[in-house]
């Protein structure tokens, strides 16, 4: 493996992040339309799946931090690139549910409810928010520009955490309020 950055290969990449980062926006905006097409399958069993996505993504970048203050950068590696697949699993699975299934509304009162939609809109805010850091430190670290890659990675990091935490927060708050 070489270990030389490569800067050339980070500004080509950035590029990628940049428009993946604007179609995801717009997928997330367009799929909260009113015309949902009809599945021949049952989206229900979506939402838990992106929860364990969420709770195995958020394990790997716990595991990620283990591993690098461990100086071990071939551990830390698999972890945030096992970290980026579950986060892309999620992501394909939340936009086709999204877009076939109609959004569940919160179905219980007072203080919980709060609690769930404070929870529930920073981790929508904060996942918009650092979807293209998170891709630009990514791409910072694969391409062997460590010093930058450190710098993101040292406020990217505890957001992605974060949002990989409250997803299955948010699915656990919301599943009694789900179809029967």
């Amino acid at each position: 493996m070489n270990n030389t950055p490569n800067p050339e290969l980070g500004k080509k990449l950035d590029k990628l992040a940049y428009v993946l980062s604007a179609v995801v926006i717009a997928l997330v905006i367009f799929m909260r339309g009113d015309n949902k097409p009809e599945v021949s399958f049952d989206t229900s069993i979506l939402p838990p799946i992106n929860a364990i996505l969420n709770t195995f993504c958020a394990l790997c970048l716990m595991m990620a931090v283990f591993f690098v203050k461990r100086k071990n950068i071939k551990m830390h590696r698999r972890m945030i690139f096992a970290a980026m697949v579950f986060s892309i699993l999620f992501l394909l699975c939340y936009v086709l549910y999204h877009f076939t299934t109609y959004e569940t509304t919160f179905c219980k009162q007072g203080t919980i409810r709060t609690i769930y939609f404070i929870v529930l809109i920073s981790h929508i805010i904060l996942a918009g928010l650092s979807l293209p850091f998170i891709l630009l430190t990514f791409i910072r670290g694969y391409t062997f520009q460590v010093e930058k890659h450190r710098k993101m990675a040292k406020w990217v990091y505890p957001v992605w955490l974060y949002v990989a935490f409250t997803g299955p927060v948010v699915y656990l708050m919301l599943a009694p309020c789900y179809p029967k």
